[in-house]
């Protein structure tokens, strides 16, 4: 599919409710006929099946969204890193805000010729979205977008968007070109869009990557901050990051770096120099932050509320209090009234992939990543060692 090829409408069925022992899930790309329709509902009688629709093309869904508080809100998540798997991570919490919340939810994807493709960073489907974005959802590694999507993300923060940012989202841009009126975001370039808006770039892996996992704890002071509403203590397999948000920053979450990766093992006793001061410190002595808000003033006056995690990797956001979080962000980010315990049940099976990578689904376009997914993709299996030379 090329990017002069007309959108495409699909009409979905939204997860069955189980029946018996049996759960029925249909793709969103998946269309029923009447007769086939009539068979299902027969089948899972007296449940009644809710229909969507969206429409996709070349590297972005767009979901209506409807009746909720969260009507007449355009949300766009972008969905651009190579290791993390945004791709699927970012999808599921759209439909999660159109058809739990009612908010209009538009994902756009790096892709090539239609087909999503997390590892070309210059490519970001149909920019003019951002338009008319009142909120976006940020799941952004070391990407080099054309001057003329860098324009419209751009103007979508300097005029005040709430702003939802994910993982890798602190280092979000590199190898914008020296020239180029957006080179400040590169994430290198005094800590690019990271540092200077989300509060925080890239700085190290606090916890050994994929060999301690993270436990959150909330930080004093903060439990009735309506972001936390439903929010309890949230398991990640991701590590945790260094960071150290602003002054201005308003610390919701730290991150227990573990022994190990059961979500039930101890707190690592690991010591560990910060990359601040050089100074050695237990890596949870404190533990870092991993969740914080900003409420940034621009130049022209206006503010931007944001929301920034190091964690919520698509295997992280299998945890339901994670996923919520990232709800409450919007709601909060928008000025609705946070709801006490926001519904986030994916609308889909929800079997993310791992983090790493290369290990995303190839071949696949944007209308797939909303509905069931393949199965993850596997590593492939270690070479086996060559007996050592007697």
């Amino acid at each position: 599919m090329t990017e002069n090829e007309a959108p495409q409408a699909h009409r979905s069925l939204a997860t069955y409710p189980a029946v018996g022992s049996l759960t029925f899930h249909y793709p969103m790309t998946h269309t029923l006929t009447r007769w086939a329709a009539t068979a299902a509902l027969i089948l899972s009688a007296p449940l009644l099946l809710a229909a969507d629709t969206f429409t996709s093309g070349p590297g972005w869904l767009d979901f209506p969204g409807g009746k909720g508080p969260g009507a007449g809100k355009t949300v766009v998540l972008l969905a651009g890193d190579e290791e993390y798997r945004s791709e699927e991570s970012l999808p599921m919490l759209a439909r999660i805000l159109a058809e739990r919340h009612g908010f209009h939810a538009v994902v756009l994807f790096s892709h090539d010729d239609g087909l999503i493709n997390p590892n070309n960073g210059a490519s970001l489907a149909k920019p003019e979205a951002l338009d008319g974005a009142d909120a976006v959802v940020l799941g952004l590694r070391f990407r080099k977008w054309n001057e003329a999507a860098l324009a419209k993300f751009d103007a979508a923060v300097k005029r005040g968007v709430p702003i939802v940012a994910t993982r890798t989202s602190t280092h979000a841009f590199a190898g914008i070109p020296k020239e180029s009126a957006f080179a400040s975001y590169n994430w290198n370039a005094k800590g690019g869009f990271g540092k200077n808006v989300l509060g925080e770039t890239w700085i190290s892996h606090w916890g050994n990557h994929k060999g301690e996992a993270t436990r959150t704890a909330t930080e004093p002071g903060a439990e009735k901050n309506p972001i936390l509403n439903g929010v309890d203590i949230a398991y990640g397999d991701t590590d945790v990051y260094e960071a150290y948000p602003p002054a201005d920053a308003k610390v919701l979450l730290r991150g227990v770096v573990l022994k190990d990766m059961d979500p039930k093992s101890p707190p690592s006793e690991r010591r560990k120099k910060r990359a601040s001061d050089k100074q050695e410190q237990g890596v949870n002595e404190p533990a870092m932050a991993v969740a914080w808000t900003r409420e940034l003033k621009s130049d022209a006056g206006t503010v931007n509320r944001i929301l920034c995690t190091t964690m919520a990797s698509a295997s992280d956001l299998k945890d339901e209090s994670l996923r919520r979080l990232l709800v409450n962000g919007v709601f909060w980010g928008l000025k609705l009234d946070v709801l006490a315990k926001a519904d986030v049940t994916p609308l889909v099976e929800w079997k993310p992939s791992k983090y790493s990578f290369n290990l995303f689904h190839k071949g696949l376009k944007a209308a797939d990543f909303a509905g069931v997914l393949p199965d993850p993709v596997a590593a492939p299996a270690p070479a086996p060692k060559k007996p050592a030379a007697k």
